[in-house]
């Protein structure tokens, strides 16, 4: 099938501004781009007219959680059974792609073959979702983030729980013989569990050490939950391919991203901690229990670190924690103005962070969340101008067009004629 889409304002993923342009669809891959009207012959092709919109990569999920399926408390996920689980995974992946996301680099699923599942029946094209990088759940140690237990009482949380290299060796094995694309491992706790905080540096330099080894040596990526300082240290030297967070990184650590910033993305995951701070009534969380775990503090952190990454050059996904139930799966694309409002980027700059920076991370450098030829061709077609307003994004209204992979998730023939039809009416 071949699609020539004319009459659109192309924002391409590389530059800053948006230019009238063409742009001719062959099979899965971008075959032609020719700014102006009519320069490319339209033999064959079936033509969709653009209608002076916005034509841009699609959007890539930096930091997904598929199975994260509204939980209040992490152990909610935990409680879910396996059944009811998968089905609302797949619902999750529909739900994404029908919001603009076309690719979604997975950081961590909440059982240790939902993300391998879900991802084979969308390759098989049993499902309509994302591109997708699967993993399994986040490698954790005893009293680490995802570990919900108690000395009386176990309890299952989104956490695979392994204690010493021989214990963190076979849990990464496990992860890559069932499957998995990434690898993810928790170097720090969090404000979320009661037990290691964000400054608490709860996994070991040779437990880290050993999960990145065998990973790599089983072609798998490693992302990284890392928040202190250290841990984002810990990550660097020992070659973490995805460091999430580094909310209270100092300047040695940030030294040391920049040093290796030709190699590593990073991503705030900006949007739970933005919810928590701002929205948190909302699902009950007071303004006392947000205080009392330190929220705010962490917020001018993550705002501090990330005009000083933007400043150093480094590459940077959006991807905020959605999922939970403050932090609603649709919502994703909210990150591109935070950073923007929150972080000092320009808005070319945030949308380079969420299809171009994007698209390296999920293995397709110069490929994926780009408009050229030769790329693949995941695109939307915008009501609206994201580099004015970023907010034309968040939902699925204002998509006119979703293509992933050279096919059409969302026809914008058909939402013309239907609003033809009503104002006919």
């Amino acid at each position: 099938m071949a699609y020539l889409i004319v009459n659109a304002q192309v924002w391409d993923g590389e530059n800053d501004e948006r230019y009238p342009a063409e742009v001719l669809i062959e099979h899965n891959r971008i075959t032609a781009v020719a700014r102006g009207q009519g320069q490319i012959r339209r033999d064959g092709a079936e033509v969709i007219d653009g209608g002076g919109m916005t034509l841009m990569p699609g959007m890539v999920e930096g930091h997904c959680h598929l199975s994260f399926v509204g939980p209040a408390r992490n152990q909610d996920l935990g409680e879910i059974p396996p059944e009811e689980h998968l089905l609302r995974t797949c619902r999750n992946a529909s739900l994404i792609l029908n919001h603009g996301f076309t690719s979604c680099y997975s950081a961590a699923s909440a059982k240790l073959r939902l993300d391998v599942v879900v991802r084979q029946e969308i390759e098989d094209g049993h499902l309509a979702g994302p591109r997708y990088r699967a993993a399994g759940p986040e490698i954790t140690v005893t009293g680490g983030l995802g570990d919900e237990r108690k000395q009386h009482m176990n309890a299952e949380s989104f956490g695979m729980i392994a204690d010493g290299p021989d214990e963190i060796r076979r849990a990464v094995r496990l992860c890559c013989r069932e499957g998995v694309d990434n690898v993810k491992i928790n170097i720090s706790g969090d404000e979320f569990v009661s037990y290691a905080r964000a400054e608490v540096t709860s996994m070991t330099e040779v437990e880290v050490a050993t999960a990145v080894e065998v990973a790599h040596e089983w072609n798998k990526r490693v992302a990284a939950h890392a928040r202190a300082a250290a841990s984002v240290k810990r990550a660097v030297r020992n070659h973490v391919d995805c460091i999430y967070h580094c909310d209270f990184a100092d300047e040695e650590a940030l030294d040391m991203l920049e040093a290796a910033k030709d190699r590593v993305i990073v991503g705030p995951a900006f949007g739970l901690v933005h919810n928590a701070v701002f929205e948190g009534e909302a699902v009950g969380m007071t303004r006392e229990v947000v205080e009392s775990m330190h929220l705010p503090r962490k917020l001018e952190a993550t705002c501090r670190t990330y005009e000083q990454m933007r400043k150093r050059g480094m590459k940077v996904v959006i991807g905020g924690d959605y999922g939970f139930k403050i932090t609603p799966m649709g919502q994703n694309a909210r990150d591109i103005g935070h950073f923007v409002k929150f972080f000092g980027y320009s808005p070319a700059e945030a949308l380079r962070c969420a299809t171009s920076v994007g698209g390296e991370l999920m293995g397709h450098k110069g490929e994926l969340g780009v408009i050229k030829t030769g790329a693949l061709a995941d695109m939307l077609l915008v009501d609206g101008n994201p580099l004015v307003d970023q907010s034309v994004l968040v939902g699925p209204d204002r998509l006119a067009m979703i293509m992933k992979d050279g096919k059409l998730h969302r026809d914008p023939r058909g939402r013309r004629a239907e609003r033809e039809r009503i104002a006919a009416e």
